[in-house]
């Protein structure tokens, strides 16, 4: 081999060396940077600080303990041929079907319907909805890359949605306009599997009987008196938990899961993993749009819930994580 043959080599061996190593040091850097979303005891709900942010009003039930959020009951069921007259849509909370649709990490083709994906933000879950007719192509494959692989976090379109991107946990929302918004990789962090936000913890996301491939389809016909209100009034008495068997108002079944001292209405529990950082294909920012199908995010932190302003203020250079 010739010594400018070998000079090559070298290059390329070092220009290869150094790619990796330039990749090595964003994903640690994008890491650091979600360390300050990722909950703990002395910071139960680090998502307030989100810009844009909605959060329900709560009630704090003491230091290490979840928070109550008065509006979103939990364990209220309706069945599946009953609707749920939201607050907002996508819904962030309130009485559900008593079936979940799979969370582990699905990305749906279709939508789905309200009811079913609510069950799974009160299993710890974070739902990505998406305005199908503006978010397509790398917008939708970076949305894809924040679930694929991972586990309580679903993706669905979402007809008629106004924002482009609407983020739900468990009485919390956010909207975006862009998938490279780094909000969605704080959202996702601070609330997936948040044992301090979340009513049911330790619940499963795998749903037997559940189709991801066939689910029960979203509904967006106005809601009306005749449906179950956000109190449960007109909800179906069943109170067990779809596909688990008979119902048990004794607790969920445990695994390891950590207790937050929430109502847990016999979800069978699966050790559910913590709320660390989130995986992320973002990089660049984007400007938070204005409002869901029938309701916006509202701009600030621990807000009432009453109806919605306008979207999220924008925020700049998303993590990546992948």
């Amino acid at each position: 081999m010739t010594i400018a043959a070998v000079a090559v080599v070298v290059l390329l061996a070092g220009g290869i060396t150094w790619v990796i190593v330039d990749k090595s040091s964003a994903k640690s850097s994008a890491s650091e940077k979600l360390q300050a979303w990722v909950p703990t005891a002395d910071n139960r709900d680090p998502s307030t600080k989100i810009p844009g942010i909605y959060v329900g009003a709560r009630t704090d039930e003491g230091a290490g303990k979840a928070y109550a959020y008065g509006k979103y009951v939990a364990a209220i069921h309706v069945t599946s041929d009953q609707r749920v007259a939201y607050d907002r849509f996508p819904p962030v909370g309130g009485p559900h079907d008593q079936q979940w649709a799979d969370c582990q990490g699905v990305v749906y083709d279709k939508p789905v319907r309200d009811e079913n994906m609510v069950h799974t933000l009160e299993h710890g879950a974070v739902w990505i909805a998406y305005n199908p007719e503006t978010v397509t192509g790398a917008e939708l494959d970076t949305l894809k890359a924040y679930v694929t692989g991972q586990n309580y976090i679903t993706l669905t379109p979402y007809t008629g949605l106004k924002a482009n991107i609407s983020l739900q946990g468990w009485a919390h929302q956010l909207q975006v306009a862009s998938a490279s918004d780094e909000r969605i990789a704080q959202f996702i962090t601070a609330l997936r599997q948040n044992q301090y936000v979340y009513p049911e913890t330790g619940a499963r996301c795998d749903s037997p009987g559940w189709d991801s491939a066939n689910p029960y389809p979203l509904d967006t016909s106005p809601r009306t008196s005749a449906d179950v209100q956000m109190d449960g009034k007109g909800a179906a008495a069943a109170t067990d938990e779809a596909g688990v068997g008979a119902s048990d108002s004794s607790g969920a079944e445990s695994s390891g899961a950590a207790s937050s001292g929430a109502a847990s209405s016999g979800a069978e529990s699966s050790g559910a993993a913590s709320s660390g950082a989130a995986s992320s294909g973002a990089e660049s920012s984007g400007a938070a749009s204005s409002g869901a199908q029938s309701s916006g995010a509202e701009s600030s932190s621990t807000e009432s819930s009453s109806a919605p302003s306008s979207g999220a203020a924008s925020s700049s250079a998303a993590p990546s994580s992948r």
